[in-house]
């Protein structure tokens, strides 16, 4: 009864909703500006649309025939959060992370942009501590690894140990070359401090009006993939959602198609499209 109850107030509220918007379109408008009203934390802008278009002129217009349209600024989304871990000098380390929405990337340096790479499709392949295991070791070995090195390493029974690269090879982590093992990954990059090094402002901004990019990968799974990743000592103490500013700028070539591409506004560097998927 309590399910129906529910499903018949979701039918109701739905309902109002659609009456509200076909013969009240202006409340729908108050209410929107009233759920847009707040602020939202992003990164500082250190550079303009312009200064990057200047910058950038003779690459982006390849001849007097080519045009640029008005910039665009967007937000992407990022969850940073404060935490603490063992570092190699068995020392308790402190600091702060930044972890992409989109991509599901963590960033470890805001000056040049640089990621690490692979954590994106461990999220999505719902990797555990147990899976991470397996992946740390071979990507610290320089992503390969023979069976005798994983189980000396790991010191755990031989059916686990399989189990574990089972469920790896399930998820298309990990592929068996010969009797050796390596991530089924292009260039991974997993084996990092887990922290960013950052220097960057935070300021806030108005929902208003702001182009906010949505976001793939949610806070809670990030959450679970720095934890399964950086081991029991890693805790994360807080977290905050954070956006970085990005300029859309769009070239119009001769024949009237447009070729677009995303800035990052801190650095006034070209970002990935990987990092920007609407």
């Amino acid at each position: 009864m309590r399910v129906l109850s529910t499903f018949f107030s979701v039918l109701a509220l739905g309902y109002g909703g659609w009456w509200v918007n076909t013969n009240h379109p202006e409340v729908k408008t108050r209410v929107l500006e009233f759920v847009n009203s707040g602020h939202f934390h992003t990164l500082e802008a250190r550079y303009t649309a312009k200064q990057i278009m200047d910058a950038n002129r003779k690459v982006l217009l390849k001849d007097e025939r080519h045009k640029f349209l008005e910039a665009v600024t967007k937000f992407t989304p990022y969850v940073l959060m404060q935490v603490k871990y063992s570092n190699s000098e068995q020392t308790t380390g402190e600091g702060i992370i930044l972890w992409d929405m989109v991509d599901g990337e963590m960033v470890l340096n805001t000056r040049n942009w640089e990621k690490t790479h692979g954590f994106g499709d461990c999220i999505t392949a719902n990797v555990d501590k147990s899976e991470f295991k397996v992946i740390n070791i071979l990507s610290q070995r320089g992503g390969i690894l023979d069976r005798d090195g994983l189980t000396r390493i790991l010191q755990v029974e031989s059916d686990v140990l399989e189990h574990w690269i089972d469920r790896c090879r399930r998820k298309k982590l990990v592929v068996q070359a010969g009797n050796n093992y390596r991530l089924h990954l292009q260039n991974p990059r997993l084996n990092v401090l887990p922290e960013t090094a950052i220097d960057d402002n935070l300021v806030t901004k108005s929902f208003k009006n702001a182009e906010r990019i949505n976001r793939r990968f949610s806070k809670a799974q990030i959450r679970r993939i720095a934890e399964s990743a950086f081991g029991n000592d890693f805790a994360i103490r807080n977290t905050l959602n954070v956006f970085l500013p990005i300029y859309s700028i769009t070239v119009q070539n001769p024949d009237g198609s447009l070729h677009t591409s995303y800035w990052n506004a801190l650095n006034g560097m070209q970002l990935s499209f990987s990092s920007v998927i609407d």
